[in-house]
C-alpha cells in the first residue's frame, strides 16, 4: 500500500484542539502523557513491591492501600493514543518498520542517542511534574503565562540546536 499524503495541518490542529476541548470538558484536565506513563510504572511496581508502594507517599498516593493506579482518564487517553495512531499508521499506509537517520549517522548511532534522548526527556517530565506535550496544549489552551513563556523558549532552544545537528542530517 502506497502511503497517502498527511492530513492538512489546519484540519489537524482544528480537530486536536476539538479533542482538546473535549477531554477538559469529559475528564476535567487536558491531554499529557507523562501521567498516564507514570500511573503504569506504578502499577508495575505495585504488583512486585506493594510494600514498597505503601511506605513511599507519592506511590501511596497513586496506589496505597487499595487505590488502583490505572483508574485514571489519562490511562485510557494513552492506551486510546497508542491504538488510535496505530489505526491511523494502517489506515494511510504508514506502518512499516524504518529507523529515520541523516546519512552520516549510522543506525546505531541513531537508536543510542534516541534511547539516551527519550531517557532524559522523561527524567524531565517526571522532574518537571508534567511533560512538554501536557505543558503546551492544556497549559497554553487555559492561557496559562508560564506555558507559553515555557513553548517560545522550547522553540527557541530547538531552532538555536538545530544549527549544531543539521550537518548529521543532510
Amino acid at each position: 500500500m502506497t502511503a497517502k499524503p498527511y492530513v492538512n495541518p489546519y484540519l489537524g490542529g482544528t480537530l486536536l484542539g476539538i479533542v482538546l476541548f473535549s477531554a477538559f470538558l469529559l475528564t476535567g484536565g487536558g491531554l499529557g502523557a507523562s501521567g498516564a506513563i507514570n500511573r503504569v510504572q506504578v502499577s508495575v511496581v505495585d504488583l512486585v513491591a506493594p510494600d514498597h508502594v505503601d511506605r513511599v507517599p507519592y506511590f501511596a498516593d497513586l496506589a496505597g492501600g487499595d487505590k488502583n493506579p490505572l483508574a485514571d482518564p489519562s490511562v485510557l487517553m494513552l492506551v486510546g493514543v497508542l491504538l488510535g495512531g496505530f489505526a491511523s499508521g494502517l489506515a494511510f499506509g504508514r506502518v512499516k518498520p524504518e529507523i529515520r537517520r541523516g546519512p552520516n549517522v549510522s543506525n546505531a548511532t541513531r537508536l543510542i542517542t534516541a534511547f539516551i534522548g527519550g531517557a532524559i526527556m522523561g527524567y524531565g517530565a517526571r522532574l518537571a511534574r508534567g511533560c512538554t506535550s501536557g505543558q503546551a496544549l492544556s497549559g497554553g489552551a487555559v492561557l496559562s503565562v508560564g506555558s507559553w513563556a515555557f513553548m517560545l523558549s522550547v522553540f527557541a532552544g530547538g531552532y538555536m540546536l538545530a544549527w549544531f545537528v543539521r550537518r548529521l542530517w543532510n
